[in-house]
């Protein structure tokens, strides 16, 4: 009676009919009392329950703690607010992640990788390719959440909004002198991304000019530190469907149902952005460097669908490696292209930060200047690196991003709700850039042998 299947078919059928009622309701096309309206919606939110009970999946039930936080917004605001402490608690361990995961991630990425003197010529030319295509993404990704203007009409309290706007507004020198640490503890305790970042690179090109013996126990401690991180990760999201479902049940509360428009219209932004940097900027940079378009294309087709079903590119990358080797990268590109990659060349995700954070801004109801945005794209760009094997890393980043501009965070735990369909997008962009980079580079150094 309770098996997956009838309760999916039974879930679909309530659905359905809870959707016809509201929207003839909504157009006044009929009268239905609102029992009645409020009795089919809550039959869907128990089958939605029952539904993760036999899932067992923590993406499944942070999305069901999405629709039953949304539900109890709507229907007992009151109640809702109340729920502000523990999204509040969430928000906090989370941030509480920011600074030792980006310290450890961007240490290793940088001392770790300082066998790029010893490679000369191809580690140069991978950071350099690298860093020009993830910052081409976070412009893109910038043009096209300010084209669609998605956040634009969410409704957040009027003190908060002027609170958030004078927050903002920073001279250039300010600014300057807001991107360095005076004090790492203090810029630790007081969430500054920025400073975080800014030490960890210093700290990690000292590292590299290190002998190997005086580098090698500083770097185990940085790479210990970021495996912790990922565990820590890991730990506190499986709270997430409890502080994910308070904070939408908070935001739907006192934003309402309007801002599930703006969702799906961020959810088309970054669709058609990511289309947009797929076929104007790497499929340029394929034709410019002669790539085999149709052999690359059937080469990448695995590991990109194991990336967008499991939303990790770090699933796809024994795949993505091998196929690369299939295709005629020498085994020596692929074994350092790829996992360097990984940390500094997240194309669809860096796309994503840039498009998420002004979305933010937008729903924030906060005008942020072109030059105040160029300063949010740096910052993205460096703490974007390193964080490919997090769960929910995006939220991490845009979270801290957040802080360090004094933005809200209710709209960011709005964005969870269709975080998984961006995350498969994103991912998979992630995937198909790391195997053109390989190409490109053993195409750059003339090593790349074309299989029949």
């Amino acid at each position: 009676m309770f098996s997956s299947r009838n309760i999916i078919i039974f879930l679909i059928i309530t659905s359905f009919i809870a959707t016809i009622l509201f929207i003839l309701n909504h157009y006044d096309l009929t009268f239905i009392s609102p029992i009645v309206l409020t009795t089919s919606r809550w039959i869907v939110v128990i089958l939605l329950l029952l539904f993760g009970v036999q899932k067992k999946s923590l993406t499944t039930w942070i999305f069901i703690s999405m629709v039953v936080g949304a539900e109890i917004g709507y229907d007992f605001p009151e109640a809702a607010d109340a729920l502000k402490v523990v999204s509040k608690a969430f928000l906090k361990l989370i941030k509480s992640i920011v600074a030792p995961l980006l310290f450890g991630t961007l240490v290793v990425g940088i001392a770790g990788h300082s066998n790029i003197k010893q490679v000369g010529r191809m580690g140069i030319k991978s950071l350099l390719y690298f860093e020009v295509v993830t910052t081409i993404a976070l412009f893109v990704g910038l043009a096209a959440i300010n084209i669609s203007q998605a956040g634009a009409g969410v409704t957040l309290t009027a003190a908060k909004n002027s609170e958030k706007i004078e927050a903002v507004k920073q001279s250039a020198g300010d600014i300057v002198l807001h991107i360095f640490p005076e004090n790492i503890a203090k810029s630790v305790a007081e969430g500054q991304i920025l400073q975080v970042v800014i030490f960890s690179v210093l700290f990690g090109i000292a590292m590299a000019m290190l002998p190997a013996d005086k580098k090698r126990p500083m770097l185990e401690f940085a790479e210990s530190l970021s495996e912790v991180m990922f565990k820590f990760t890991n730990i506190i999201m499986y709270l997430a469907p409890i502080g994910v479902g308070a904070a939408i049940a908070f935001t739907i509360g006192t934003m309402g149902f309007g801002i599930l428009i703006n969702l799906f219209q961020l959810l088309a932004t970054l669709y058609a952005a990511l289309i947009v940097f797929v076929l104007c900027v790497l499929l340029p940079i394929a034709l410019v460097f002669k790539v085999p378009i149709k052999k690359f294309i059937k080469a990448i087709g695995e590991p990109v669908s194991i990336a967008f079903a499991t939303t990790s590119s770090e699933a796809a990358l024994p795949r993505a490696m091998e196929a690369m080797e299939k295709l005629g990268v020498p085994r020596k590109i692929v074994s350092f292209v790829m996992p360097t990659g990984y940390s500094f060349n997240l194309d669809g995700t860096t796309l994503y930060l840039s498009l998420a954070s002004v979305f933010v801004a937008q729903a924030a109801g906060i005008d942020m200047s072109f030059s105040q945005q160029l300063i949010m794209v740096f910052t993205l760009m460096l703490t974007s690196k390193g964080v490919a094997g997090v769960p929910r890393a995006s939220l991490v980043i845009l979270l801290g991003t957040a802080a360090s501009f004094d933005l809200p965070t209710e709209p960011i735990f709005a964005i969870l709700a269709i975080d998984a369909l961006m995350d498969m997008a994103r991912t998979s962009v992630n995937v198909i850039g790391n195997c053109l980079a390989t190409v490109v580079i053993a195409k750059w150094e003339n090593e790349f042998v074309e299989t029949k």
